[in-house]
Order: structure tokens, then sequence, then C-alpha cells
């Protein structure tokens, strides 16, 4: 009996030993529509994107952007460097959705975990922005172009903003859609890549 107790203790200790110190994913979201880079890269229509191919939901870094969150040119991995794949512009040539300037568009998220929530805000690159180039808050316009306030609401596993992109845009353009969660000090960061 002893030995038994003793032995179900045992492992019951380890089990739990190896879930405390078992990574877990931080991140929660990502945009689908218009596709961004995270997941392009789940579902491997572009190659070469390190550990963010299992886990487009988490690029998370700290919110307050444009004043404060990642760093100008880490923008698109939310400052992480294991993600730096979705900062590297790859020559201008990842993958854009075609969309029409000044229409009306559903921009889609989804969640694997949906928090309590301050807003969504999306920019848009300035007219001009060289695609070959990391992005930077200098290259976008300096206002969302949407805000979706969320009040401490929780969105829907999957959530649909009905917008309009913004007017007077040609060429080739990146939208950065920022989730800003209410309980935390962090935000979840998509960048899509768009031909208008």
């Amino acid at each position: 009996m002893r030995i038994g107790a003793a032995a179900t203790a045992g492992l019951g200790l380890l089990a739990g030993a190896a879930l405390f110190g078992a990574p877990s994913a931080s991140g929660h979201g990502y945009t689908d529509t218009p596709i961004s880079r995270q997941k392009l890269c789940a579902n491997r229509t572009v190659s070469d994107c390190g550990p963010i191919q299992w886990e487009p939901q988490s690029v998370e870094g700290y919110k307050g952007f444009p004043a404060a969150g990642p760093a100008d040119g880490k923008i698109c991995a939310g400052g992480h460097a294991e993600f730096a794949q979705l900062d590297d512009p790859r020559g201008g040539n990842w993958p854009a959705t075609r969309v029409n300037s000044g229409q009306p568009f559903d921009f889609r998220w989804q969640f694997t975990a949906n928090h309590s929530t301050t807003d969504f805000k999306y920019y848009v690159t300035k007219n001009g922005w060289d695609p070959t180039k990391p992005l930077t808050r200098a290259s976008l316009d300096p206002q969302p172009f949407l805000v979706v306030p969320y009040n401490g609401g929780r969105p829907d596993m999957t959530t649909i903003h009905r917008g309009s992109m913004p007017a007077g845009k040609t060429g080739r353009h990146m939208i950065l859609a920022v989730w800003t969660v209410n309980d935390t000090p962090m935000a979840f960061y998509a960048c899509s890549d768009v031909q208008f």
C-alpha cells in the first residue's frame, strides 16, 4: 500500500513538473482576411518562416502603438526575434490580397483565445511606401483608417469588422492590424500585404 501511494504521489509530482516546465504559446489571434504574413506562413504559402508557421496566433507585443509597442523594423513580428521572418520584406514579394480603394471590406480575425479587448485599429502605409523595406511608423499614415472599440468586451472566436479600405490608395501597400488587450499590457499585431 505504502509503495503504491508513494509511486502515485511521485508520478503526480513528475507530471506536475513536466507541465510546469512545458512552454506555452503566449498568442491568441491573427488576421486571415486580408491574409496576414503569419497566416501565409501557417498555410505554407511561403517558406522559410521559422516557428511562426506553427503558431500564427502568437505575434504579441506591448500595447500603446504607435507611441509604444514593437520597435520600427520589428513591428510585423511584434518585436519577437524568433518571428523575424515576418519583418523581412522578401524584396517586396510577399503575396498580396487584391483590394479596392475606398470600398467596403470585411476584416476578419481568428482567435485561439479571446481576451477582454480595448479596441482594434487598422493602419495603412503611406503613398510611396517602399515594400522592399521593413515596416516603420514613418511609413504608415499617422491615424488608423478604422477603429473598432470593444470597451472591455470579448470578440467572438471568429470576428469580422466591416469597414472601408482607405481612399486614395493605389499599388502595393501594407495594412497593420492591432488588437489591444484590455486587461494586460499586451497587444497583437498582424501585417497584411495588399494590392490596391
